[in-house]
This record gives C-alpha cells, sequence and structure tokens, in this order.
C-alpha cells in the first residue's frame, strides 16, 4: 500500500469529497449541450486529469482496485498504470455527465435495455413492495428514471448527501423532480422504519446501497470474500428486509457502448433472520451479494465508482459488527 492509501483508512467514505470537479463538469454539461458530446469528450480528459493529479488517496484507491480486478480477472484486464487509472477517472466523469444529461431531457432513454423488468411488473401487479439493493456501479439515476417511465413503480431511494450537496443541488436545478424520491438518511431511526415499511406494505420499492457501509460511529457490517481479499459489506439491507418481511431484489446498472444495461435479479424472496446464528446468516447473505456485485464489476471493470480504499475499515468502523 502506498502512503496515500494508508492515510485513507483514517477515513470514512462520507468525508471525502467525490464530486470535487462538480464545476469543471458544469461546464462540460454545457459545452456537451452546444456542441454535442462527442466534442465534450475532447474536453472532459482535462478535466479529470486535474482530478487525478490533487486527489492522491482517490488515485491511489483506484489502482488498488484495479489491481485487484487484473488479479482476479486475468491479464486480459488492462494493467493497474496511470492510464487505467485516468480511465477509471474519465468513466465516472461519463458517469456524472449522463446523469446531467438525463435529468435535463437530453439522455436517449430508448438505449436503456433493462434486464428483469418483468419481475418489477409482477411485483406491482399484486400490489406488492420491495427492497432494492443498488450498488456504485454504472449510473444509479437510469433506475430513478425509469421510476417515472414504469406505471406504477414508485421509488424511494436511500443516501447520504452530505458529501454531494454542491451536485445534488446542481441536478435540482436541472429537474426539480430528480429530488422527489431521495430520502436522505444517516442513521436508520425507528421512525424512517415505519415510513419505510408504511411505503414497502403499500407497493413502493425502496433502494439502498449494498456496497458502502453506513455513516455511523459504530456501523454494522459482515465480512465477505471481494475481488480476492475480505472486504467489509453493509448488513442494514437485510435486516430491513427482515423485518419489513418483503422480496429483495439486487439491481446493477452497466454501460456498454452507447446501451445502457439495468439488471435486476431476485435475491431472496423473504429474509428470515434466527435468533441464533444471526451472525453466520448475515455474513452468508453479505458473501452472496459479494459475489453478484463482482461478476458485474468483471463485466464492467472501470465502472464501479467507490474511490477510497474499501477493503479497509476506517477509524469509524469495527472489524466485524455483524452483531
Amino acid at each position: 500500500m502506498t502512503q496515500a492509501m494508508a492515510a485513507t483508512r483514517e477515513r470514512h467514505w462520507a468525508q471525502m469529497n467525490e464530486v470535487s470537479f462538480v464545476a469543471g463538469m458544469r461546464l462540460l454539461f454545457w459545452l456537451s449541450r452546444i456542441l454535442g458530446r462527442w466534442p465534450c469528450r475532447l474536453a472532459l480528459y482535462p478535466v479529470v486529469l486535474w482530478y487525478m493529479i490533487t486527489q492522491p488517496a482517490a488515485r491511489s484507491a483506484s489502482r488498488d482496485y484495479l489491481r485487484r480486478m487484473r488479479r482476479v480477472g486475468g491479464a486480459s484486464f488492462m494493467k493497474p498504470g496511470r492510464v487505467a487509472v485516468l480511465r477509471h477517472f474519465a468513466s465516472f466523469a461519463e458517469s456524472i455527465l449522463d446523469t446531467m444529461l438525463l435529468w435535463s431531457g437530453l439522455f436517449k432513454t430508448d438505449r436503456i435495455t433493462f434486464v428483469g423488468q418483468e419481475l418489477i411488473l409482477a411485483q406491482i401487479a399484486v400490489e406488492r413492495g420491495g427492497l432494492l439493493i443498488c450498488c456504485h456501479l454504472g449510473n444509479l439515476e437510469l433506475c430513478r428514471l425509469l421510476s417515472k417511465q414504469l406505471p406504477g413503480f414508485k421509488l424511494t431511494v436511500l443516501i447520504h448527501t452530505k458529501h454531494a450537496e454542491r451536485f445534488n443541488r446542481l441536478l435540482a436545478q436541472l429537474d426539480p423532480d430528480s429530488q422527489l424520491n431521495l430520502m436522505q438518511v444517516t442513521e436508520l431511526s425507528p421512525a424512517t422504519a415505519m415510513l419505510l415499511a408504511e411505503k414497502i406494505a403499500q407497493g413502493e420499492f425502496v433502494a439502498i446501497a449494498g456496497d458502502r457501509i453506513p455513516v455511523s460511529p459504530n456501523p454494522r457490517v459482515a465480512l465477505a470474500s471481494f475481488l480476492g481479499a475480505t472486504a467489509p459489506f453493509p448488513v442494514g439491507p437485510y435486516v430491513m428486509a427482515s423485518l419489513f418481511h418483503c422480496p429483495i431484489y439486487l439491481m446493477f446498472s452497466i454501460r456498454s457502448g452507447p446501451t445502457s444495461e439495468i439488471h435486476v435479479e431476485l435475491f431472496h424472496e423473504a429474509i428470515r433472520l434466527p435468533r441464533k446464528g444471526r451472525d453466520q446468516a448475515l455474513a452468508k447473505l453479505v458473501a452472496q451479494y459479494a459475489v453478484r456485485l463482482e461478476h458485474f464489476c468483471l463485466r464492467a471493470p472501470l465502472q464501479w465508482f467507490n474511490f477510497y480504499d474499501f477493503w479497509h475499515l476506517s477509524t469509524m468502523d469495527v472489524s466485524d459488527a455483524s452483531r
């Protein structure tokens, strides 16, 4: 590990500013509106290069992730050098640009392929809701847009926006509706849990990230193998599913050339956590999720956007709190 990487371990992901180049992305967005997407791509790399130079922790995290990806995926994956890191950041910038184009009405939604749409439609038909576990792979905003296009599909996304307030304000300026189905949660209080349970009971869906530990002094996590090493994953989604007595789905979004793909899979029809062996049950669920996340990361290696030391718990974390 590099020294910059070691320093990252002392910081929780929410303390890191992922969108410190929002001003540059705003400029690129307006260029894309005037000149089109391809000229904008030429201007994108100076912005990305500046971010790469000024963010050593994110740069080290990207290189570490790409190194693990090559170790698991084989020699066919690019070497984790400066060019690979630059392409990783450029993919992140492209995703942000897609988001801004999406909420300004300039994104071509006819190029979105929805795999597993019948699972959602079946739930809607019987007026049952569910829990969607998403991740920071690809562009989750496409999933939120589909909630406006599928009749009867009501989606609430749980997020922590304190580290991205500037970007969320920018989205709100492009389209006020971009904020309507977001719920900021630092910790899941009993009142919030009751509200979410009511939404699901009324046939709505709740989405929560499965690849970032909670923003809490004592977050609850379990450890699972991911890209060849042990990593901490939150157990909150599975605890919520057991409390809400609802189906739980996995949702992944990746870009393949000009086409965007959204994949929905049934994870479990229901989750019941035993009183004895609760830790083991949660660890098993987390391990199952990590396998699917790894599968899609290997399909789109430059589209997983967790630019922090994912494999090490920060000082805000405990070693294994799946209790």
